[in-house]
């Protein structure tokens, strides 16, 4: 498959794009779940605005197109959150996830402070777990989400992107 996908900082412009990709991305999460109020699938265009301009949002582009998009958020506790990985359906499996997190984790680190990064994904969705296992986060409980889904929180320390003296 010759493409090349690169990642890089959302822009405003990229905004509409996101939106239009979790809304696509997450009806299968929504599916695997019984549950049309998940967090991705409710959030408003305003707000994506928001947080492309607040917050840590990076974008995996083939071409002008937007195929995948992840969102990160420093919390006071040093905890980074890191949420809304997604990959188009038709380019999942190509490694583009990883990706995406490992963008979010280092910009997290080096420009927020990060002292950790923390992720909560639905206890049936095994695609995302496996990844994240594979990346170096652990499972340190569970939480119930806003929305009534079983969530499984992953942590990973951020010392991966200490820079050394």
């Amino acid at each position: 498959m010759g493409m090349s996908v690169t990642i890089s900082a959302a822009t405003e412009q990229d905004a509409e794009q996101i939106f239009r990709l979790q809304y696509l991305c997450f009806q299968s999460e929504a599916a695997l779940y019984g549950n049309y109020r998940i967090d991705p699938l409710v959030q408003t265009l305003d707000s994506v605005r928001q947080e492309v301009a607040d917050d840590c949002v990076f974008v995996a582009r083939l071409g002008e197109e937007v195929v995948g998009s992840v969102h990160g958020r420093v919390a006071d506790d040093g905890a980074a959150s890191i949420g809304r990985l997604c990959v188009h359906p038709r380019l999942q499996g190509h490694g583009i996830g990883a990706r995406l997190l490992r963008a979010a984790e280092s910009a997290l680190a080096e420009e927020r402070g990060a002292k950790r990064f923390r992720l909560h994904t639905g206890h049936r969705s095994e695609n995302n777990l496996r990844l994240y296992r594979r990346v170096g986060y652990e499972t340190v409980g569970t939480a119930q989400g806003a929305d009534g889904v079983p969530m499984i929180v992953l942590e990973k320390p951020a010392e991966a992107y200490a820079t050394t003296a």
